[in-house]
């Protein structure tokens, strides 16, 4: 076929699917913007009188707006060979309906937690196990400060898996975020190697 090369073809990087999921206000759509390539789609509306009772903004009081569907973003990293489209679910309770909808076709999950308000978590890390979605936390280091210890954080979460990795993050920081991403990508990788490794 005139104009098609093959080498070209196997390097282009190959599309992966992540969600980004955790509690209300951890910092998903920031860390959505923070890392991606193109602007990032947002379908944040302004919290209104209507979600007094409804939304807890204990903690976050300071928050204006929130997502109601998704984020998305794109992230090609080249070194790894894959490019990663980040779709960032919804916090409140009553958006998780839609979590189930984005899983499909995903390979991972980057759950993003804030250690100030650590319970708000459980759901995001009880929905990934049970589906046995490979993931990683992510500790949001809020003003740069992060008063617990990996483990720490792990224990308090009581992680199944003993390796998921937890890791620290600012996620307004690119260069945090793309780590995070990484460290995910290594986690895939080893789950299903061990996958295709067992009898």
């Amino acid at each position: 076929m005139p104009g098609y090369d093959p080498a070209a073809a196997r390097q282009e990087p190959a599309p992966v699917k992540i969600l980004v999921a955790g509690g209300f206000g951890v910092g998903k759509t920031t860390l959505v913007e923070a890392v991606s390539e193109i602007e990032p789609l947002r379908t944040e509306e302004r919290l209104t009188a209507a979600g007094i009772g409804v939304d807890d903004l204990d903690g976050i009081e300071a928050k204006t707006a929130t997502t109601v569907a998704m984020d998305f973003g794109r992230i090609t990293l080249a070194d790894a060979g894959v490019v990663l489209y980040l779709f960032g679910t919804p916090g409140q309770e009553r958006f998780w309906f839609m979590w189930d909808d984005l899983l499909h076709g995903a390979l991972g999950a980057v759950v993003l937690v804030d250690t100030r308000r650590l319970e708000r978590s459980f759901p995001a890390v009880d929905f990934f196990e049970n589906r046995g979605l490979p993931f990683v936390v992510g500790a949001n280091c809020f003003h740069g400060e992060q008063p617990y210890t990996a483990d720490e954080i792990r224990a308090a979460l009581r992680l199944r898996d003993p390796g998921t990795p937890v890791l620290m993050l600012d996620a307004r920081a690119r260069t945090d975020v793309r780590d995070v991403l990484l460290s995910l990508l290594d986690t895939v990788i080893d789950r299903t190697r061990a996958a295709t490794a067992a009898p």
